[in-house]
């Protein structure tokens, strides 16, 4: 329940401090008093866009306060808050905090603690229900029926559109296997002639690389053979240079020892023969890895042409044609497998659609049971109003498959009739402006009672009545505000006598500067107020009378 209001610099208000109780309080005044001052500054609390146009004229900022009772632990508010990190002592009210500058920008604030415009938004629609002098504009629009009907229901339409998202999802998978099945069955001929030139040729990881540097070593040993020949024939045969060392090392080994020098000699031979084998020994492997064999060489040359000229035709290089050769023939398979996963695809679409359907259906039945208890209760409030022959229906009928959504299988629509034997038909054309307003009140008053804010706001509601019909409109509202607190913006006394409290909304002018102001009267204020709003501007004796007729009992 809406505890106080504070407005500070908002247009025409200076400064205003409200304090609001239970039941119904009725607010009224002159037109263009500021009683829609009033609801803009409440609505910038409750997350409005905050427009710079609202802060009063020579002031820098503008800033309205608002508190709330403590919210009830274990409620919908309570975990609502808890879930945003928003703290709320016990015992403590809540307490938004809003603020907006001349220059832009904004503020805001729950419990000191900042907080977005979005989740001001969706706090405040969970404190108070707004509406406003234009709200049945939205209530005539069959779009917002179908939300209206799943709030009263307290049906939670978020399995439906998981349902109805995975459906479309699995719709969408098939779709895409389709497509490339038809695209790959136009490429099969492509594939199989791939695949088998591939695999005929069977590239391995690599080999590029190995055949160029063989062929390249073939082709230095065809240019080094003469050389590595004469090299080596130094070495060989009996008279070569290390042959003639080796004798030479075995003469000097039986001479050796006559004299110091001799054995150094042979000491220094031995090592000569060392590095000699040594240096054969390299030689020899060197002439084997040089080996020039012309027709390794062309084949070697011809693997490796074929083996860039595949590439080439490809468009990879020539070390992915391994891979290139697994995803053809995946592809290819894929062609040939494709009825069995397409077969699987089906399958999985066939299955979501079923659990879209149920479901969709579970939030059908929930929809027809509360049709018919919101059709019950709309009724119940059309005779105190004084629309005794009207009817009211709940329209609910199945949707074509292709209009099918995430909000469901049905079409919801609410119809009127006012006179007795008239077809239903659509609200907005049906009733005329008094009969409307009644109508959109019956159907707010029904729904209002399903669970929802604690505090609703009407802003001339009554607007197009008068006499009999506005008493009936002021006791419907006096007895929903037992279960709620109303706040009512009026321009009808008959609805004005039925507040519990009763505020006047005033604007003056000392003749540079105007501001409003309001002020909760006393039984005698009442009176006059109720009385002017009877007889206009000259307040008589006769509709002072009347106003303390309106006035018995409150």
């Amino acid at each position: 329940m809406l505890q106080s209001l504070s407005i500070r610099d908002i247009v025409l208000i200076e400064a205003l401090d409200l304090e609001f109780g239970s039941g119904l309080s009725v607010l009224t005044g002159e037109t263009g008093a500021g009683k829609s001052i009033l609801l803009d500054s409440l609505g910038l609390a409750l997350g409005n866009r905050a427009d710079s146009g609202l802060v009063r004229q020579g002031t820098k900022k503008a800033q309205v306060t608002a508190s709330f009772d403590t919210p009830i632990v274990g409620s919908k508010l309570a975990l609502y808050l808890h879930d945003n990190d928003i703290d709320v002592e016990p015992g403590e009210p809540l307490i938004i905090k809003r603020s907006v500058k001349a220059d832009g920008g904004s503020k805001a604030f729950v419990n000191d603690q900042p907080c977005s415009a979005t989740l001001l938004r969706e706090l405040g629609s969970k404190l108070i229900e707004i509406h406003g002098q234009h709200d049945d504009r939205g209530l005539i629009n069959p779009k917002g029926h179908r939300t209206l009907l799943d709030t009263y229901a307290g049906a939670d339409g978020a399995k439906v559109r998981q349902a109805f998202e995975g459906w479309q999802s699995a719709k969408s998978v098939l779709k895409k296997a389709l497509d490339d099945q038809e695209a790959a069955e136009q490429d099969r001929e492509y594939l199989e002639h791939s695949v088998a030139e591939l695999s005929k040729f069977a590239p391995q990881p690599g080999e590029e690389q190995e055949l160029a540097l063989e062929r390249a070593t073939m082709m230095k040993g065809e240019k080094l053979t003469g050389d590595l020949e004469a090299i080596r024939a130094a070495f060989d045969g009996s008279n070569g240079g290390l042959a003639s060392l080796r004798a030479a090392a075995r003469r000097l080994d039986r001479i050796s020892e006559d004299h110091p020098l001799l054995a150094e000699a042979l000491q220094a031979i031995d090592r000569a023969v060392i590095e000699a084998s040594e240096a054969e020994e390299k030689l020899n492997d060197a002439a084997h890895a040089l080996t020039f064999d012309p027709q390794r060489l062309d084949d070697m040359e011809t693997r490796l042409f074929d083996l860039r000229a595949l590439a080439r035709k490809h468009r990879v290089e020539g070390d992915a044609l391994p891979q290139l050769l697994i995803d053809l023939e995946t592809r290819l398979a894929a062609i040939s497998d494709g009825g069995k996963s397409l077969g699987t695809l089906e399958a999985n679409v066939k299955a979501a659609k079923k659990d879209y359907v149920d479901a969709a259906e579970t939030l059908r039945l929930k929809r027809t049971k509360a049709a018919k208890a919101l059709d019950k209760a709309v009724a119940a409030e059309l005779v105190p109003l004084k629309l005794d022959a009207a009817q009211f229906e709940t329209l609910l009928e199945p949707l074509e498959e292709e209009r099918w959504g995430a909000n469901g299988i049905d079409r919801i629509e609410f119809l009127i009739s006012t006179n007795p034997g008239a077809p239903l038909a659509p609200l907005g054309k049906i009733a005329s402006g008094g009969e409307l307003s009644r109508f959109i009140l019956a159907l707010k008053v029904a729904l209002a009672e399903e669970g929802g804010a604690k505090t609703i706001i009407f802003d001339e509601v009554d607007r197009g009545v008068g006499g009999a019909v506005a008493s009936a409109i002021g006791d419907r509202l006096s007895r929903l505000s037992d279960s709620a607190q109303l706040l009512v913006v009026t321009h009808s006394p008959q609805v004005a006598s039925k507040g519990n409290a009763h505020m006047l909304i005033n604007k003056s002018s000392n003749g540079t500067v105007s501001r409003t102001d309001v002020n909760a009267l006393d039984r005698e204020g009442r009176r006059q107020e109720i009385a002017r709003m009877l007889s206009g501007a000259d307040v008589t004796d006769e509709a002072r009378a009347q106003a303390d007729r309106l006035l018995e009992g409150v």
